[in-house]
């Protein structure tokens, strides 16, 4: 039997996420991981023990699920094979898959969020026939109403002592820049309401953690960079916490005695990290100093856990001391044998049509391209929007170097992590804007000779296989080949069959549906320039996609079909995305013969 190359041991290295650790016993938690079949699931974790147990075994896997805060249960998000629409079970700590019951007794619908109080639940659900509503689930399982509107909202934080209620909420229309209310569980009368107005967000970061102190943390944009503020929706109170580093507010844990706040800042696709005292704003940075945190929590004793990765090292969790700046220890890693390290990435800076562009580059290692000569290259786009590529692992673009490829992440306008303003510079001419800057770098790379423009590849997935699609379409002459992952290939048809919460962030990017702006989205719509598409396009497809639904992406495959443009499809049962490693092994070899195919070796 051959031996597994680097490349596909890389998808199938055991991956585990950051422990959600109890309120009340923090030596309890629950660690999402793959399993040693290679399914992501929920998994038991009790601090000091070897390694994780399995706590969920689906065929599809698991991936939401929240510990309650005694400690002693656990409620997982249920749907069906992907379709994000399902119900939340409640399952004893330490029990073995499959003893679960059903939490609420709610109806199947998409979740808007859940917190859990000692006593009671709030579950926030929607569905194209209500909207959003939010229940409160007491223990004895009584369901009532205590939030509902047509516009899109979800459940933020209850209060220490589980009296208040934060939901982030879009009443005024715009899901992109919400605003906070916070509500009395008791009788969903408002306390206190929080909005800057037009074009500028607030995402809450979770209530103090004492007792009796009602304030909250959230994070603002009036300034045109996500910040942080301690707001008290009971006085209306609020204090700014100037930071005196540059990068944006990317997440915010309270220290335990809520003096302090502990802060992750996103800067130039990395992270940093800093402790506020919140009486002085004196900061102090602490952690790694390379690399990026994808997710941090302070622990009642003072620690602070972090999943932290970069692009040449795999993800693990460590344990970080607030007084030093290095990576820490590592409190937890996967199981068996770890994943293949791979090659770090440089900084690109490229002048742009709407500013200078950051873009992240893989490169090959020397032995495979000497002697020196224009690379073929891959550039892979992000999804989101609302998101930015960052120096960390992944598995996907490390498998494309093992290939000889160069790869190339983009942060193109509409991307976090480089203020408001970069971020909504997309609404000007939905994902034209985005390929303006992905044409720059592309151009770039090609007249410096580092790429090769006859093998330059124009790959992603969600978002990043629209723009894909698009691009395809707009800028035939400048791609040699197309990898969509469920893209949004025909927008008017895709508003029609996604999910509730998609429509109004639709709604919100173009500023209205398609029957209110229907020129708008037939101007960014990849259908109005299939009949421009000149090269070979592989589609990857879930059947059971609500975000990017199965018809819309048959309609443009249609289109292909009559016009004879080679292509290839692959549809897969799950929804955006899938959570085995099988079915991620098979989808990226799936791409890699289709290139190779193409474009030769």
């Amino acid at each position: 039997m051959s031996e597994m190359p680097d490349w596909e041991a890389r998808f199938r290295a055991r991956r585990l996420g950051l422990p959600d650790f109890a309120r009340d016993d923090d030596r309890r938690t629950v660690v999402p991981a793959t399993t040693s079949a290679g399914t992501l699931e929920l998994h038991w974790w009790s601090v000091g023990d070897d390694e994780p147990v399995p706590a969920t075994d689906r065929p599809e896997g698991t991936a939401h699920g929240i510990l309650h805060p005694s400690g002693h249960a656990l409620w997982w998000f249920d749907d069906r094979k992907g379709d994000e629409k399902g119900v939340w079970q409640r399952q004893d700590f330490g029990s073995a898959p499959g003893s679960h019951t059903d939490a609420t007794g709610l109806p199947h619908a998409y979740s808007s969020g859940l917190a859990l109080g000692d006593g009671l639940a709030v579950v926030g659900s929607s569905d194209d026939d209500y909207g959003v509503r939010v229940h409160v689930v007491a223990a004895d399982g009584a369901a009532r109403v205590l939030y509902e509107h047509e516009e899109e909202a979800y459940v933020g934080d209850l209060s220490r002592d589980e009296s208040l209620l934060v939901i982030a909420h879009s009443e005024h229309g715009d899901s992109r820049h919400p605003a906070l209310r916070v509500v009395r569980v008791d009788d969903g009368t408002t306390v206190g309401d929080l909005w800057d107005g037009a074009g500028k967000g607030l995402e809450p970061a979770g209530f103090s953690p004492l007792a009796g102190d009602q304030r909250m943390l959230a994070v603002h944009e009036r300034d045109g960079v996500p910040a942080l503020l301690v707001w008290d929706p009971v006085s209306g109170a609020e204090q700014l916490v100037a930071i005196d580093l540059p990068g944006e507010v990317e997440d915010a844990d309270w220290w335990p005695d809520a003096g302090s706040v502990v802060v992750a800042l996103s800067h130039e696709a990395r992270t940093t990290l800093v402790r506020v005292q919140l009486d002085s704003l004196a900061a102090q940075r602490f952690g790694p100093t390379s690399g990026t945190v994808r997710s941090m929590a302070v622990r009642d004793d003072g620690e602070v856990w972090a999943g932290w990765s970069s692009a040449a090292q795999p993800a693990t969790v460590r344990r970080l001391d607030v007084t030093r700046q290095d990576e820490g220890e590592v409190l937890l890693a996967p199981p068996g044998a770890a994943a293949p390290p791979s090659v770090p990435v440089e900084d690109v800076w490229v002048e742009g049509p709407g500013g200078r562009i950051h873009a992240l580059l893989r490169r090959p290692a020397v032995d495979l391209v000497a002697p020196p000569r224009p690379l073929p290259l891959v550039i892979e786009v992000h999804g989101g929007p609302t998101h930015h590529d960052v120096d960390a692992f992944g598995a996907y673009p490390s498998a494309w170097v093992d290939h000889g490829y160069a790869v190339v992440q983009v942060n193109y306008r509409g991307s976090t992590g480089y203020g408001s303003a970069w971020r909504d510079a997309l609404e000007a001419r939905v994902g034209h804007v985005e390929l303006e800057d992905v044409l720059a770098v592309r151009d770039h790379l090609v007249e410096i000779g580092f790429a090769d423009p006859t093998k330059v590849v124009l790959a992603g997935a969600s978002w990043g296989g629209y723009l894909t699609l698009l691009g395809l379409g707009t800028q035939p002459d400048s791609w040699a080949l197309g990898l969509a992952g469920v893209p949004v290939a025909d927008y008017v048809a895709a508003y029609e069959d996604e999910m509730e919460g998609l429509k109004a962030f639709d709604r919100s990017l173009f500023g209205g549906s398609p029957a209110e702006v229907p020129e708008r989205y037939v101007d960014s719509s990849p259908i109005t320039y299939v009949d421009a598409v000149q090269v070979p396009v592989l589609v990857l497809a879930g059947e059971n996609d609500p975000r990017c639904p199965i018809r819309q992406i048959e309609n443009y495959l249609a289109r292909l079909d009559a016009r004879g443009v080679p292509h290839g499809v692959y549809r897969y049962d799950a929804g955006h995305g899938s959570l085995v490693d099988d079915e991620r092994v098979r989808q990226m070899r799936v791409e890699l013969d289709f290139v190779l195919a193409h474009l030769g070796a």
